[in-house]
């Protein structure tokens, strides 16, 4: 029986329960080990002040190395890029659609938004990508599960100790004007009907490995390498390249995106943007290449971003 450590939020348990049924297709049986992360517990402060996205790894990662676990469940674009002596990301199995999700029930649309808007998001990357269209957008950071972020934008009900609530409009953690999340955890949830527009990727380039999957294992494990799926491993792989080039974790706005420009899966075509602030505004650089190999290729899209002023950036 393989034992499968996730987090408890709704959104990990569908990912876990989507790698249970792939490992029960091959004939393996598996069981949940469920897991409150420091992440999780922490939702007062921006993750990018109290240790960025490693908060919702770090505890399933010891499940892995004190053997109360096999594998771990993640959503990719959580893994940090380093990782620790003796653990692997065996297989990236599955992806979403990567992009940005917005939820405006008034505006509907990015461009619709009045001025001065109230944007809730947790994501360094996708304020500055934001901000450098709308300058005068209002950024409010919100964190907590799906439901509750959509609620922020929403006014819908949302349970917090068991009681039902619905936030109220002067409170300054009530409504938003729009709430900004990654599509495919609405898809997964069943929550897409929340969406009122998809951001395309030249206004909101995802972050590196949003959408997809990534099996977490301490050493290496046959069973779960045979989950990977190719074609989204090697895009995946080159979305992380850039950020190991960069050294960039949930406190560096990184978005890298890399799609197939073949249906032989040959040859990538990486997308990449690091925002920052300059002048009192958001400043973004740009780069891109394209290549087969996905390391070799994340670290070239680094050197361009490198080249164009990076580091004052970082």
């Amino acid at each position: 029986m393989l034992r499968i450590a996730t987090r408890k939020s709704p959104l990990a348990l569908w990912q876990a329960d989507r790698v249970q049924a792939l490992l029960k297709a091959r004939g393996h049986e598996s069981e949940q080990v469920r897991i409150v992360s420091e992440g999780d517990r922490i939702l007062d402060r921006p993750l990018a002040e109290v240790g960025g996205k490693g908060l919702f790894v770090k505890e399933l990662e010891e499940a892995l190395q004190d053997g109360r676990a096999d594998l771990a469940v993640h959503s990719a674009k959580d893994v940090p890029f380093a990782l620790p002596e003796g653990f692997t990301l065996e297989a990236f199995p599955q992806r979403e659609d990567p992009r940005d999700a917005l939820v405006a029930p008034r505006a509907l649309t990015f461009a619709n938004l009045p001025r001065r808007a109230r944007v809730g998001t947790s994501s360094l990357r996708r304020a500055h990508q934001l901000l450098a269209q709308r300058p005068d957008l209002v950024i409010v950071p919100v964190r907590g599960n799906v439901a509750t972020r959509l609620a922020r934008a929403t006014g819908a009900q949302v349970e917090r100790g068991g009681v039902q609530t619905r936030p109220a409009d002067g409170d300054p953690q009530g409504p938003l004007d729009a709430v900004v999340l990654a599509l495919a955890g609405l898809r997964r949830l069943g929550l897409e009907d929340q969406v009122t527009e998809v951001l395309s990727v030249e206004l909101s380039l995802p972050a590196a490995g949003q959408g997809a999957l990534a099996i977490e294992v301490f050493g290496q494990s046959a069973t779960v390498a045979a989950l990977d799926n190719l074609h989204v491993s090697r895009c995946v792989r080159a979305e992380r390249a850039v950020l190991a080039a960069l050294s960039g974790g949930c406190t560096v706005p990184i978005g890298a995106y890399a799609v197939e420009e073949s249906g032989d899966g040959e040859m990538l075509f990486l997308r990449a943007v690091l925002g920052g602030t300059q002048n009192g505004g958001s400043r973004l650089i740009h780069a891109q290449g394209r290549g087969s190999d996905p390391d070799a290729l994340g670290a070239a899209v680094a050197e361009q971003l490198l080249a164009q002023g990076a580091r004052s950036l970082l």
